[in-house]
């Protein structure tokens, strides 16, 4: 299943550096893989996908939780899912528009943002780290960071493992 994100960034922070009215559309692909696992009772996890930058707020990209839940039910354990709560899930109202998704099943799921508006918003040059976790009903939770620098290099990706509830989490950069 392959869930697609459109943000356009606009080039006013990238484009300037290189000439005046160049708007240069950087997209950053997230490739999220979701094990399948051998247990009694196995609930989907509930997923967060956000960018952090030093001396900045955290910016969510995307949650996947059951959000059709009746009277909104499903919200109560989006605490769960711990760090991003902490730095940015208990300030947004949910659903949230554009990042809201639904729990996914295992396999490779794979969401593209580019750069200017929605979510990510235009990112200033500098260092950040792309951070995937997960929590699982009668089950574990996980985190994965992964660091990058914007505007990225040509071919740059970031990659990492998770050995529980995230297989591997990648990012990779195109124009």
């Amino acid at each position: 299943m392959q869930l697609t994100h459109r943000i356009v960034l606009t080039g006013a922070s990238l484009g300037a550096a290189l000439a005046p009215g160049v708007a240069l559309a950087q997209t950053m692909d997230v490739s999220i893989a979701i094990p399948r696992l051998t247990v009694a009772e196995y609930h989907r996890p509930y997923v967060a996908v956000w960018i952090e930058a030093p001396g900045a707020p955290a910016r969510t990209l995307s949650i996947w939780y059951d959000f059709d839940m009746k009277g909104d039910e499903g919200t109560k354990w989006l605490r769960d899912v711990r760090q991003w709560w902490r730095v940015s899930g208990r300030s947004l109202k949910m659903p949230a528009d554009g990042i809201t998704g639904a729990t996914r099943a295992p396999g490779t799921h794979k969401i593209s943002f580019t750069n200017g508006r929605g979510a990510l918003g235009t990112l200033a040059p500098g260092n950040y780290t792309l951070v995937v976790e997960a929590a699982r009903e009668v089950g574990g939770r996980e985190l994965l960071r992964l660091p990058f620098a914007w505007p990225p290099k040509p071919g740059q990706t970031a990659r990492a493992a998770g050995t529980s509830e995230l297989g591997a989490v990648s990012v990779a950069f195109k124009r």
